[in-house]
């Protein structure tokens, strides 16, 4: 059974930073698309950073700001998070997709970010 674990997040105050972790395990395939997420209370989840094959790509609002990565044995993805604002606040998703003889999307189970003073 595939699991997806976060953790790291919490209460940052503005101008902040935290990392979170999301740990994969069960994957049977290969990992082709990690990714995090996230969703602002009333508003749609919306794509933060991910790693493919060929890139990886931030969204505008967190350029220059997150950066993403991944361990050496390729089953967690991390997400640094610097210079946190206020509208950064939000739960944050982890996403893997695999491919073993058929595509598999599978999504962590959210962690809360709030960043406030």
């Amino acid at each position: 059974q595939v699991q997806l674990v976060e953790s790291g997040g919490g209460l940052v105050q503005p101008g902040g930073s935290l990392r979170l972790s999301c740990a994969a395990s069960g994957i049977i395939g290969t990992i082709y698309f990690m990714a995090w997420y996230r969703q602002a209370p009333g508003k749609q989840r919306e794509l933060v950073a991910y790693i493919d094959t060929r890139q990886i790509n931030y969204a505008h609002s967190v350029k220059g700001r997150f950066t993403i990565s991944t361990g050496n044995a390729g089953n967690t993805v991390y997400l640094q998070m610097n210079s946190l604002e206020p509208e950064d606040t939000a739960v944050y998703y982890c996403n893997i997709k695999t491919n073993n003889r058929a595509l598999n999307d599978y999504w962590g189970q959210g962690i809360q970010v709030t960043v406030s003073s």
